[in-house]
């Protein structure tokens, strides 16, 4: 359990490495807010639903240039004071009935219109039996997939609009349907307020809507089976959209410049001179479009026999348009695909996918190692992730080329998706022989003398990047890593395969423990089993025999002895939930942490005195994954050492467990990394409690 939530009064949980871990740090959450009791209380008490989390005011526009675009008499209105007939979804809308306000969320509405293709996915994204005449109270329920989960959204249904009752943000082409405002309210509630849609990827939209996984193909080195994989991808459940070249200004050929749309179809037609392949897009704007070949109002249906003139062309201006591939290949810059399946560009169609999900961090001077080809000497240190592929054949000796697909998402700790800076990330993937198998991490040796199968040509500085291989079945190791080492951020890292077993290397310090201690551990563990068996909880007398009683091969002749106060000390850190005993699974934390501590100890008592001086403990610490100063060294020299500031084993370790619960606590509280405010229960509690 995180000191955050210690501090604010959550039940503890087991106190693991990979829940420690994972709740590192975690992604801004929305306040909790259940639409059941929400709509069951304002129902009975007669009244509608205010959001005091989004209200409507101008904390939920934001502060940006999106203030200049406001009409001077803004108002926020329900759809029940703009319109007779309120209605919140309605099939007779039209699926692409959608026009963008004055919001520069284009990539979000060329998603949204993608989303309208997918039945099942958008009635998850947007529950469609809500109204506004049945338990109408003023609250609607949208779902988004959020860093690895589906997370729910309230919000109430004020919305804002100009003195003539317009819609001043996203509106319907029928001015009494309103789900799609609403969800854009949402989303914008997830992000931290209407701002902070101005900018955006429609690969994020993409993702947050369905929870699948994106390529980005740069047209410019577009693949020379691009036609062959856009026809896979629309036969299948897939989203396509699209960017134009950087710019503002709507071009005389009708397409406008840094610019997102959605494609809405392809067709290859039959010409009187041959075939030609075509590719239906849509400005999300609801208007301004193409004006080249095959637009409109172009000479070149004519071309067509009847039949495909009158089934294809609509001359309509709705802002969806046809237009040539090679005119697409060539006015465009990106193509994005979303592949709610897998498998993505792949041949194998009408098989099952499995994925699995790990949540991972790089932490400047513990696992931040940066690339490999320039930074060798520390890119061991970054997170390791063991894949074993395996044969998704009954036959275990066949040999055939498995399909994996790679994720790696950066996450975001501010409530403001505009104020997340991404950094440039990639994914490197090595084989693995016998040699090296096992739940260690691999050590810098192993990354000197082997070559990787996959090097990414570059890192990009997205929030997810994706790629795919074609893999014999086997054991790999992915380690994923940001372009210069300490560079901080957290990440989801998702592997999708036919059959596959992923699991994180070791433990999240940068420390590789040597074989015989990790021998030693294993057998010890059977020990500790035995041990909690006959006392599921342990106090403080039972953890000083143990410890006592423990042979500490690496350090010197004169073994260490742990005092009551110390084993007190001990026992309070890990006593999350204050019983004044721990469980098998908070001594096993401790036991990984001591056989770190011996070692880094170990290599920093150059003199095997059995202490460390003041430099020593700054080297050891940082050697186990804590930067300190020497301000602080020194400081805490005077507070754990002896006499001669020196300090022993004992106090060592328990130096070293609070320092990693206060830079924990830390980081937790932070929201810019440079300060946290604290309420005085708050600092009282952090205080006694580290």
């Amino acid at each position: 359990m995180s000191l955050c939530s210690f501090l604010k009064g959550k039940s503890p949980g087991p106190h693991h490495t990979s829940f420690r871990r994972e709740s590192f740090g975690r992604p801004y959450q929305q306040p909790h807010q259940d639409y059941e009791t929400l709509l069951e209380r304002c129902l009975r008490n007669n009244c509608l639903f205010e959001d005091d989390s989004f209200p409507a005011d101008m904390s939920s526009i934001g502060k940006g240039p999106l203030l200049q675009k406001l009409p001077p008499t803004m108002q926020w209105k329900r759809p029940t004071e703009l319109h007779d007939n309120p209605v919140f979804y309605s099939t007779k809308a039209g699926r692409l009935g959608l026009c963008q306000g004055v919001v520069g969320n284009c990539w979000f509405l060329a998603a949204l219109e993608a989303l309208t293709f997918h039945w099942d996915i958008l009635t998850r994204v947007v529950p469609l039996k809500q109204s506004f005449t049945k338990k109408y109270a003023g609250l609607f329920l949208f779902q988004f997939w959020h860093f690895g989960e589906w997370v729910p959204v309230v919000v109430d249904d004020r919305l804002p609009v100009n003195e003539a009752g317009q819609l001043i943000f996203l509106s319907s082409t029928c001015k009494n349907v309103f789900w799609a405002s609403l969800l854009e309210k949402a989303y914008a509630k997830l992000s931290g307020s209407y701002e902070d849609l101005q900018i955006g990827h429609v690969s994020e939209a993409f993702v947050d809507f369905t929870g699948g996984v994106t390529a980005t193909i740069q047209l410019a080195k577009a693949p020379s089976d691009l036609w062959d994989i856009l026809v896979r991808v629309s036969s299948r459940r897939s989203l396509l959209g699209c960017q134009t070249h950087s710019g503002e200004r709507v071009l005389d050929n009708g397409l406008v410049d840094g610019h997102a749309y959605t494609i809405t179809g392809i067709r290859k037609v039959t010409c009187h001179n041959g075939p030609e392949y075509l590719v239906r897009l849509r400005n999300p704007w609801g208007k301004v479009e193409w004006k080249g070949d095959w637009s409109d109002r172009s000479k070149k249906w004519d071309l067509l026999n009847p039949k495909e003139k009158i089934l294809l062309l609509r001359n309509d201006e709705d802002g969806e348009f046809w237009m040539s591939f090679h005119d697409f290949k060539f006015h465009f810059v990106s193509l994005v695909i979303c592949q709610l399946t897998p498998d993505l560009m792949s041949q194998e169609g009408g098989k099952k996918w499995m994925c699995s999900l790990s949540a991972g961090r790089w932490v400047r001077g513990s696992t931040a190692g940066g690339r490999l080809r320039h930074y060798r000497d520390t890119f061991w240190m970054n997170p390791q992730f063991q894949l074993t592929v395996l044969s998704a054949d009954e036959d275990k000796r066949s040999s055939n080329l498995c399909s994996v697909l790679v994720s790696l998402m950066q996450k975001s700790k501010s409530r403001h998706r505009n104020q997340m800076h991404h950094l440039p990330v990639g994914t490197f993937l090595f084989r693995v022989n016998k040699l090296w198998e096992g739940n260690h991490r691999l050590p810098q040796e192993f990354f000197q003398k082997t070559t990787p199968l996959f090097v990414p040509r570059d890192f990009q500085t997205q929030r997810e990047v994706s790629y795919e291989f074609f893999l014999e079945p086997g054991t790999y190791l992915i380690v994923p890593c940001t372009s210069e080492p300490w560079q901080e951020s957290e990440f989801i890292l998702r592997v999708f395969s036919r059959k596959h077993a992923l699991y994180e290397m070791g433990s999240n310090c940068s420390f590789v423990l040597p074989k015989e201690i990790v021998d030693r551990y294993e057998g010890e563990e059977k020990f500790f089993t035995k041990l909690f068996e006959k006392n599921p909880e342990i106090d403080a007398i039972q953890l000083q025999k143990i410890l006592n009683n423990m042979t500490w091969t690496h350090l010197s002749s004169l073994q260490p002895t742990f005092s009551m106060d110390a084993c007190l000390g001990i026992l309070a850190l890990l006593d999350l939930n204050a019983t004044g005993t721990v469980s098998i699974q908070e001594f096993r934390c401790l036991w990984k942490r001591l056989l770190i501590y011996q070692e880094v100890f170990h290599k920093q008592d150059k003199y095997k005195s059995g202490f460390l001086e003041s430099g020593q403990l700054r080297a050891a610490a940082q050697e186990a994954g804590i930067l300190l100063s020497d301000e602080v060294c020194n400081l805490m020299a005077i507070r754990y050492g002896n006499s001669n500031r020196k300090i022993g084993f004992e106090n060592f370790v328990y130096f070293m467990l609070r320092v990693e619960n206060v830079e924990e606590a830390f980081r937790n509280l932070t929201q810019d990394d440079k300060g946290i405010y604290l309420l005085k229960s708050e600092w009282l509690m952090m205080t006694l409690y580290c």
